[in-house]
């Protein structure tokens, strides 16, 4: 009888450190640009209501902490990309991704259709792939350590 209440608290501690182990989507993340490989902005994608958003906390790319997204239109046009949203209201599917109809690219100023995961073989990747018709492209997104 003790075995069997060992064996069980034992198998409860494994349970916990595996979960405790696995990392969350939400956090901050560093944009790598997938063309030149240089860091370009940290994102925090954070939850809200049941679905994922995401915004611009800091500009890496030297020289362009002030950056304004001059190549929008409408109400987006000359505001400041630190502090802009860029990923809006993902919904998680039943796969452990999430997916949106706003990823917005600043640079471009052009939405996409997104499609956001995890690296299953490195947690600390976030891959963000966007989609323009039947077109995509992914990059990964490395996690900032708090």
């Amino acid at each position: 009888m003790i075995k069997r209440s060992r064996l069980l608290l034992l198998g409860i501690l494994v349970m916990f450190t595996i979960t405790v182990k696995s990392q969350s989507i939400f956090g901050k993340w560093k944009t790598i640009d997938d063309r030149t490989g240089k860091p370009k902005a940290i994102i925090d994608i954070y939850k809200k209501d049941g679905l994922m958003y995401g915004h611009v906390v800091e500009i890496l790319e030297e020289g362009k902490e002030d950056a304004v997204c001059s190549k929008c239109d409408g109400e987006l046009k000359d505001q400041p990309i630190l502090g802009m949203m860029i990923i809006e209201a993902a919904k998680k599917q039943h796969t452990g991704e999430w997916k949106g109809k706003k990823l917005f690219d600043p640079q471009q100023a052009m939405t996409f259709r997104c499609k956001i995961w995890l690296n299953p073989d490195n947690e600390d990747e976030l891959k963000v792939r966007g989609y323009l018709a039947f077109i995509y492209r992914t990059q990964t997104w490395l996690r900032v350590e708090s």
